[in-house]
């Protein structure tokens, strides 16, 4: 499943979780980082409006389906891609990571969420090891001196994996700019996957989750925060299942 724009192509290349957990496992033992992206519909209106933001994530490794409105364009182009929510990669990653012994580290909201995730992580995962706890300050720009210096901490933490929940445009604008100057790390970006572990954010209970009507809790909970992201999300739509149905003839 493709995503066009004038200057990038976006490709959604990791079809479901086990063929992702292949090739995470694959750099891991060959010392190769990655970033790895999960991409919604949010990301697709950021991706129309933000050309730096289209740079990014033409930098990411590995693009997932992060929501169920990508599933549904991913069938009308022909293709079959199986739904794959950051959030639910967490732990999958984590116990990877500490079954290949790779040190893991969290990047994103504040010292005391990431503090009480990497309790939830150690309780959860035997054996992790985890190299740093990183909470950049507010108004953090990837692409600053403090970005470098967050890259940097990393690089001397010995870490090998970052889950990184700073949010879309800039966790991934991170990852890119960690692929070049941390290239052994394999950056995550997980949006609100480590506040979920930590209690500070709930998610919507599995059965909403399992009848696809998440995004409708998420708006219910915050409403004036949420409504007008999923009404620009709704306008799109038209335009990518067109897009989708361009694909599916050209195949």
């Amino acid at each position: 499943m493709n995503f066009t724009y004038e200057d990038h192509v976006i490709r959604v290349n990791m079809p479901d979780q086990p063929s992702l957990m292949d090739e995470v496992t694959r750099r891991f033992r060959a010392h190769q980082g990655f970033a790895l992206a999960t991409i919604n519909l949010d990301h697709l209106v950021k991706l129309r409006q933000d050309g730096g933001f289209r740079q990014a994530y033409a930098a990411q490794d590995l693009v997932v389906a992060d929501g169920n409105p990508i599933i549904w364009l991913s069938r009308l182009a022909g293709e079959s891609l199986a739904l794959v929510p950051g959030s639910d990669l967490v732990m999958p990653l984590a116990r990877l990571a500490a079954a290949e012994d790779v040190p893991l580290a969290l990047v994103g909201s504040t010292p005391e969420a990431l503090e009480a995730a990497a309790a939830h992580i150690r309780k959860k995962v035997p054996g992790i090891t985890i190299a740093a706890c990183i909470a950049p300050p507010m108004g953090f720009d990837p692409e600053s001196a403090a970005g470098a210096e967050v890259l940097h901490q990393l690089r001397d933490s010995g870490a090998r994996l970052c889950f990184i929940a700073l949010g879309a445009p800039k966790q991934e604008r991170l990852a890119a700019r960690g692929r070049i100057e941390a290239p052994e790390v394999g950056f995550a970006s997980i949006g609100a996957g480590l506040d979920f572990l930590a209690g500070n954010q709930q998610r919507a209970p599995r059965w909403v989750r399992r009848i696809a009507m998440e995004w409708v809790w998420r708006m219910l909970s915050s409403p004036r925060r949420l409504a007008p992201r999923y009404a620009r999300c709704a306008a799109i739509l038209p335009a990518e299942a067109m897009n989708a149905l361009k694909q599916r003839r050209a195949r």
